[in-house]
């Protein structure tokens, strides 16, 4: 009696942060729509955020296939992690290496989905004789930099001396006409070679190519030359993104309607919307500096002030953590809590796609994250810049100069600079910046439809996950 093949079975283990888990979720549901099991490895720390303030547990609960699966990371519970990250990639290689690959010995895992910023994960596979993936939830762009730090560093161009950050960077293929030093990783700042973050980024070139394939969250329109020169060295890259609208695009039609999508580690305050739905069409600049950035007071108050001063309406998420001083609501002046009440609303988080997709939002004061950055180019959202750390840098760079869809602001948090910004995107420069954000999402929304090029991309990842040789059998 034939009996029916049990289905390919994927371990997906993300990078233990915000940005890559909510990525990395997306593509689990995506996977279990295309009728493959999922084992999604995620540590207690991010389990538990999870858990207080996401509804995965309800998502799922439609997936047979699908199953969450915990491991430790080695920090103490109070470790702030996001803030000293190179502590947990420390911990996570020494400490989690071990228990994970428990977790793929025992697992009858047709194959795994890592973050190839772990590399560990890869010399695990590679001794359990599992195949691997990688998946990067930083933009091409950004990793492609990463790839080209020996260049840069063998080329004299970090470190550098003097304070002049406008020269241009000639050793990153493709990008010799806009890369300027200000727009390199945070990191390549330090003037210093042995920099723990420069140790840890300059092998990406050699890391990245030993899976059997790179998963980008990206689309082809968007960063076509940068991907092929990246091509050069993976040349078997799948570009499935905007991750967030290809789910979206996948649950349609199967005429699904979803719950509510949340995969936040933080709780969402929902009355935004109730206040952006009473707000005139395109008139709110929507300002968030994602999960990690943390400003100080005075910065606090240079952007307060330049969005009240622009006299433009403004939704501002502003994180519990956010802020480094802790008595910064005291130091309001008057004036501008009169002026928020007028035309502002603060919250400590909100459903980002929803907003951006909501009719009243014309504009996005962002850190650059690159799910910000995606989810900002599906809706046709142009975007201000002001990027905190590490790939954003370079986003921010290509929104201004290479996409054209906003302006880039970064080094600089002066309440005059970003009051002329706020009024040349909300105002001055408003119809071009919508006129060219408009195409660009256009360009995003025809890459998911069918035969387009994400749309592609991901029926050739399912393929070749089902071509994997069959699980190994359980010990």
């Amino acid at each position: 009696m034939s009996q029916n093949p049990r289905p390919p079975h994927v371990l997906i283990f993300p990078l233990p942060l915000q940005g890559p888990v909510n990525s990395t979720l997306k593509l689990a549901e995506l996977l279990c729509l295309a009728h493959i099991d999922v084992t999604f490895l995620v540590t207690d720390h991010i389990h538990a955020r999870l858990l207080r303030h996401s509804n995965i547990q309800t998502r799922f609960s439609s997936y047979p296939g699908f199953r969450i699966q915990t491991i430790s990371d080695g920090l103490p519970e109070a470790h702030p992690r996001g803030d000293r990250f190179l502590e947990l990639f420390d911990s996570l290689k020494s400490k989690t290496k071990p228990l994970f690959k428990e977790v793929l010995r025992c697992g009858g895992f047709s194959c795994v989905i890592a973050d190839g910023i772990l590399g560990f994960t890869c010399d695990v596979a590679n001794e359990v004789r599992v195949p691997i993936f990688y998946i990067r939830t930083i933009s091409a762009a950004c990793l492609w930099v990463f790839f080209c730090i020996p260049k840069i560093i063998e080329a004299g161009e970090i470190p550098f001396e003097g304070d002049d950050l406008d020269i241009l960077v000639k050793s990153v293929p493709g990008m010799e006409r806009y890369l300027r030093r200000r727009d390199l990783p945070s990191f390549c700042r330090s003037g210093d070679l042995a920099d723990p973050n420069i140790q840890l980024y300059k092998t990406e070139s050699e890391e990245n190519p030993r899976a059997y394939g790179l998963i980008l969250n990206t689309f082809e329109e968007l960063e076509g030359p940068i991907l092929a020169e990246m091509r050069s060295m993976c040349p078997n890259i799948y570009t499935i993104g905007p991750l967030h609208a290809h789910l979206k695009a996948k649950l349609a039609a199967k005429a699904t309607s979803p719950t509510a999508f949340s995969n936040s580690l933080w709780e969402e305050d929902r009355s935004c919307i109730a206040w952006l739905d009473s707000q005139p069409p395109k008139s709110v600049i929507y300002v968030s500096f994602g999960s990690l950035a943390v400003t100080t007071s005075n910065q606090l108050m240079e952007f307060w002030h330049g969005l009240v001063n622009s006299g433009q309406r403004f939704l501002w998420v502003i994180r519990p953590d956010s802020i480094a001083a802790k008595s910064w609501e005291s130091e309001v002046p008057v004036e501008l809590s009169k002026a928020t009440k007028e035309r502002g609303y603060i919250v400590g988080w909100t459903p980002q796609e929803e907003v951006l997709a909501h009719p009243s939002v014309g504009g996005f004061l962002t850190h650059s994250g690159w799910n910000s950055t995606l989810e900002s180019i599906y809706e046709g959202v142009p975007m201000i810049c002001w990027p905190y750390f590490i790939d954003q840098q370079v986003n921010s760079r290509l929104v201004e100069e290479a996409w054209k869809l906003g302006l880039d602001m970064k080094d600089t948090c002066d309440r005059s600079i970003i009051e002329k910004m706020v009024r040349s995107l909300m105002d001055v420069g408003k119809e071009k910046f919508l006129e060219r954000a408009d195409q660009m999402a256009k360009s995003a929304k025809r890459c998911l439809s069918n035969g387009g090029s994400s749309h592609n991309n991901f029926e050739r990842l399912v393929e070749d996950i089902k071509s994997m040789s069959a699980p190994v059998p359980y010990e």
